[in-house]
């Protein structure tokens, strides 16, 4: 764990020097933002009707921008030739993996919490019960990052990476965004944690089981 820390920690230092990646997400968090905001500008004082539509505008803006940081994962490395070495350091490569999918998950999580105000006030809604909201997007952007990382290193040598990415992330995300959305939206509508439990197991067990196999294939992902 320790070696996985300090690849994650490596990987965020070199982020927040240059934060290509993270302004990168920002500003297409915002532009989204702004775009549904307009889009939706005639029913903006109605809340039953953003409170049914917040949901998968909060997730289509988080899946865009969680789209656009994994796909520059591995990019760094593979410009300063630097993934040889890193794959030659004496740890696994699973280590390596984990690393990644935490500097990953810890990127989105900063985007997903700036995006969370700017939702608020483009859309005039005041997103009750917080805590569990951030419980939800804590395990959605754990199961985004764990299957985003290993597709960022299969696609990372391809040309046409930044079309085969999202090609084979979404289909993917699937298993995991629909309890997401949903649990996201019993929240909205006043519900507690009890009544998520059910979305929630599915949410936690797609992150362990793609975390886990994502852990055993990276080595050959690498290879490939």
């Amino acid at each position: 764990m320790r070696s996985s820390l300090s690849i994650a920690v490596k990987d965020l230092r070199a982020e927040l020097r240059t934060k290509q990646v993270l302004n990168s997400m920002l500003i297409f968090t915002l532009v989204v933002m702004v775009i549904l905001s307009l889009s939706l500008s005639d029913v903006l004082s109605e809340s039953s009707v953003i409170e049914r539509l917040a949901p998968g505008l909060i997730w289509i803006a988080f899946v865009f921008a969680g789209t656009v940081g994994i796909s520059r994962a591995y990019v760094s490395e593979i410009e300063n030739g630097c993934l040889e070495a890193l794959r030659l350091c004496p740890v696994d490569c699973a280590a390596i993996y984990t690393g990644k999918v935490i500097s990953g998950m810890c990127l989105m999580l900063i985007v997903e919490i700036a995006a969370i105000p700017v939702f608020i006030v483009f859309f005039n809604y005041n997103i009750p019960h917080l805590p569990e909201i951030f419980l939800i997007i804590l395990l959605g952007t754990a199961g985004f990052s764990a299957v985003g990382t290993l597709l960022a290193a299969l696609s990372v040598n391809t040309r046409t990476r930044e079309i085969m990415l999202p090609v084979l992330l979404i289909p993917l995300l699937l298993p995991v965004l629909i309890p997401t959305i949903i649990a996201t939206g019993k929240i909205l509508a006043g519900d507690g944690i009890f009544q998520i439990i059910s979305e929630l197991r599915l949410i936690v067990l797609y992150d362990i089981v793609f975390f886990t196999l994502a852990r055993l294939l990276f080595e050959h992902t690498l290879e490939g």
